[in-house]
């Protein structure tokens, strides 16, 4: 009995440590990309900053430069920037 016990505890102990974290963040992820819309300012996770200029349902266009314009997908927005970070940084 004390090992059925010990296993749930620990199982218990696992799931607030690592699932339920990773789950949140997750949703937090998906609602930041949901959201996401043409002018925002962001940051990949390859750490490109740039303007969306465009979306789809899957990828968004960001001008990084004067003329440059590059496509990503959209699960890899990192973060959605203030307005004008990008004019600060320059």
């Amino acid at each position: 009995m004390f090992q059925i016990l010990f296993l749930v505890g620990l199982f218990v102990l696992f799931y607030f440590i690592a699932i339920r974290p990773q789950r949140k963040r997750q949703k937090e992820h998906a609602q930041m990309v949901s959201q996401l819309s043409k002018g925002d300012e962001v940051v990949t996770s390859s750490g490109i900053l740039g303007k969306v200029t465009s979306l789809d349902d899957n990828y968004m266009v960001l001008n990084v430069a004067n003329n440059v314009d590059m496509k990503f997908q959209r699960v890899h927005l990192h973060a959605i920037l203030p307005k004008g970070t990008l004019k600060s940084i320059s």
